[in-house]
């Protein structure tokens, strides 16, 4: 019986040429708002055209002046020049004056220092005057400032490239796409973003007794858990996915299949286990079992299932199911919502991560068990829990359709082949979870 690493190096060397294939597609150019919502990987590097702040502006509301004019000593009076709002095009700082500027304003030529509000006196502004105003009558004297201390050259000015020069990589190559790194993007006025492809999945769950949610639930069926679960931690490694539901038709199945487009991997839930009418085996053992599936297209399968030495998630198949002469690879996962999940975070999620760019997730420590717990000798036991006030863990039952304590876990608890009990206070490994 084959171990769940072995099981996942055979997995990781199945997908390994199709991830490869992925990479090396063409990028695809997102608008920047799609690329901030998706969390995606940049396919090349990026450089920005213009420096940030592309201009030389205001740090604070207060005054722009000229430092020469302090060559005296303060305190200093200045006449009072024309004021800039953010926005405005650069006016002219003439010496001896001060000219009002609110924060993000163009520094006025000549300018080189702003003076905050708080230190000026009087510490507020007067009636303000911008280009665009009519000037003043002849006869109204000039407003003057006051400041008790002289500026140093460039106080509360944001140089012009102080952020980013032009001309330097704003994102690198395999860089993910982050809230910051998006806004980087946008103040250096890039629109649209090279993103690398995403691996495309087409994810069938299987079963004539599932049911879509919201749709009327009749005797003997059950609700399909198993498509959105799936699908949900697919998109949230990365990847673009298709999900369907057949019935246990092997016939059916394969037809979904030839239907469905082109996609990059395959992946099914249930119909794999020893029983009869188990659809995904029926129609995907090993031996080159083939079949037509409809519009003239052969749907034949190089699929191995196997037993895994594990609890849950025990049956497994992989390998490449073939669609005239096309090989999809291919993940077969057991039908209870806990196996497939578990299955899915073992043997496929990381795998997806590492190619998005996305970070690791669940690295394995160790912590105390808060009681005493069984495990099959034989297999590797995966079980759910939660972390206690004192720091132990609780672990919750085996069983394979207990979603809610999937759904409400903290964490995942590995009991190795090998071990039979584990008494309470024990060390036990654990990975962080969340599926």
């Amino acid at each position: 019986m084959r171990t769940h690493t072995e099981h996942a190096a055979i997995v990781a060397a199945l997908l390994a040429p199709a991830l490869r294939a992925v990479a090396l597609r063409e990028p695809e150019r997102l608008p920047i708002d799609d690329a901030a919502l998706s969390g995606r990987i940049a396919a090349c590097e990026i450089r920005a055209e213009i420096p940030l702040p592309p201009f030389d502006n205001s740090q604070m509301d207060g005054y722009a002046v000229r430092t020469a004019d302090f060559a005296g000593g303060a305190p200093r009076t200045l006449v009072v020049g024309l004021a800039a709002a953010a926005g405005d095009a650069p006016i002219a700082c003439a010496p001896g004056t001060a000219c009002p500027v609110m924060t993000g304003a163009p520094i006025p030529v000549g300018a080189d220092a702003v003076i905050p509000i708080e230190q000026a006196e009087p510490p507020r502004f007067g009636q303000l005057r911008r280009p665009s105003d009519p000037a003043p009558p002849d006869a109204q004297a000039a407003e003057t400032v006051t400041f008790a201390s002289a500026p140093q050259p460039g106080a509360f000015v944001r140089g012009q490239g102080s952020d980013h020069a032009a001309g330097g990589p704003l994102l690198l190559a395999g860089a993910r796409l982050r809230p910051a790194s998006i806004g980087l993007l946008a103040s250096a006025g890039v629109a649209t973003v090279p993103v690398r492809r995403r691996v495309r999945i087409l994810l069938v769950s299987t079963g004539d007794e599932v049911t879509a949610p919201g749709e009327p639930l009749a005797p003997g069926r059950i609700y399909d858990a198993n498509a959105p679960l799936l699908a949900a931690a697919l998109r949230d490694a990365g990847a673009d996915v298709t999900a369907r539901r057949v019935a246990d038709r092997p016939e059916a199945l394969r037809a979904c299949i030839a239907a469905a487009g082109e996609h990059d991997l395959l992946v099914t839930s249930g119909g794999i286990s020893a029983g009869a009418f188990e659809v995904v085996r029926d129609a995907f053992d090993a031996g080159d079992r083939s079949g037509r599936a409809g519009s003239g297209v052969t749907v034949g399968s190089g699929v191995e299932f196997t037993a895994i030495a594990m609890q849950p998630g025990g049956p497994q198949g992989a390998g490449t199911v073939d669609i005239d002469g096309v090989r999809l690879p291919t993940l077969c996962f057991p039908g209870n919502p806990v196996s497939s999940a578990l299955s899915a975070e073992l043997f496929l999620l990381p795998l997806l991560r590492e190619h998005a760019g996305l970070p690791a997730r669940g690295a394995r420590t160790t912590a105390r068990l808060a009681h005493d717990t069984a495990s099959p000798e034989h297999k590797h036991q995966v079980r759910r829990g939660r972390f206690l006030a004192d720091g132990s863990v609780a672990l919750s039952p085996p069983s394979s359709h207990l979603l809610a304590d999937l759904a409400s876990a903290e964490l995942l608890a590995h009991i190795p082949i090998g071990v039979a009990h584990l008494a309470a206070g024990s060390p036990i490994e654990i990975q962080r979870f969340d599926v």
